[in-house]
């Protein structure tokens, strides 16, 4: 963590910070399978209320008693696969049915707009599921500058995960390789759920509390 995003946590509300370590989490796990030091991490976190709370204590228990190579083995069937896994986890193959589509096309146009830069040495399309959820972590926590507004948030929610990044993470669930992932499903999708209705709530002048059973 920079001192800049340091500094920048400080000035952010709790609930910004629990958005933030929920989309982080998901984005570790989604980019690579967990090594023994954040299973170890992973085991030890502790689950609040709600959907996202009790997906956060099944993934804990899945951590105590599955090991990395495991892990991996299912993380690659899931995502990787003989010419493909399970799952494709990109924006332009669930919105389009091809890799490489106006979904990424339009991605990179708001990654310029918002001076949020492609990770050196990393070949997959940007618009990969675990991306997303880093680059959202990111414009909360001020990654990229100054930490977002709820207006920059939501537009980049609504235009890059909302149309489809619910329907990804229900197919995780219930993917028949999936058993550690499995609650990496039921996380993603309860997070998706609770940033839809925050959204909602925010457009309507509504007033909201904290993220239930953040990690």
């Amino acid at each position: 963590m920079t001192t800049e995003t340091a500094e920048a946590n400080t000035l952010l509300a709790e609930e910004d910070i629990a958005r933030a370590a929920i989309y982080d989490l998901l984005a570790a796990l989604l980019h690579r399978p967990p090594d023994a030091a954040a299973l170890a991490r992973i085991a030890a976190l502790e689950p609040g209320e709600g959907e996202i709370g009790r997906a956060v204590k099944s993934l804990a228990g899945m951590a105590r008693v599955m090991d990395p190579e495991s892990i991996e083995r299912e993380h690659t069937a899931l995502f990787i696969g003989i010419g493909r896994g399970e799952l494709v986890p990109y924006a332009s193959y669930y919105r389009t049915g091809f890799l490489n589509e106006k979904p990424l096309a339009d991605l990179r146009a708001d990654m310029e707009r918002l001076s949020i830069s492609r990770a050196p040495g990393v070949m997959e399309p940007e618009d990969g599921i675990a991306s997303l959820c880093e680059m959202m972590a990111g414009l909360i926590l001020g990654r990229f500058g100054e930490p977002a507004s709820l207006a920059v948030q939501n537009e980049f929610f609504r235009a890059h995960l909302a149309p489809w990044a619910r329907h990804f993470f229900s197919d995780l669930e219930k993917a028949s390789s999936a058993a550690f992932y499995a609650p990496v499903g039921t996380l993603g999708r309860a997070m998706m759920d609770v940033e839809e209705e925050m959204f909602r709530m925010i457009g309507e002048g509504e007033a909201i509390g904290p993220v239930a059973g953040s990690a």
